[in-house]
């Protein structure tokens, strides 16, 4: 079995936003070689996640006024307010609702992915850099 790894890196200017992150991973999985198998697409951030749907500012904008009104930002809720850089308690919450990974099935060489089916990366404290892991495993 083959093992491959990469660690990705991007910056969202906004302190909310979406990456395309599909390309990307596509890219990963060209470099490694594997044709069947796994690939974890992982985000290293508490206030970061990844997220397999369609590519729709609609959508986008729609999913954070959801997760906005579950977990609203509120200034004086820092996780360590001691430390002026530290996250917003809203921004973890979201990271929980929409989950850290995702984990694609690799098949001839290629991401299975559904039709409208794009690799996305949410980001709910922006403006600093932040790491997905692309973790590929099979043959």
């Amino acid at each position: 079995m083959k093992s491959y790894i990469k660690e990705l890196d991007y910056v969202v200017p906004q302190p909310q936003g979406v990456v395309n992150i599909t390309e990307d991973v596509r890219a990963c999985l060209k470099t490694s070689g594997i044709q069947e198998g796994l690939c974890l697409v992982n985000s290293m951030n508490v206030t970061s996640g990844i997220f397999v749907n369609d590519d729709d500012a609609e959508l986008h904008e729609k999913i954070f006024e959801w997760l906005n009104e579950l977990a609203p930002h509120d200034p004086q809720c820092m996780i360590n307010p001691k430390n002026p850089e530290a996250c917003f308690l809203d921004t973890h919450l979201k990271r929980i609702l929409m989950g850290r990974d995702t984990v694609i099935a690799v098949s001839k060489g290629e991401l299975v992915l559904g039709t409208w089916e794009q690799i996305l990366y949410f980001e709910f404290d922006g403006k600093r850099r932040k790491h997905v892991l692309v973790k590929i495993i099979g043959e």
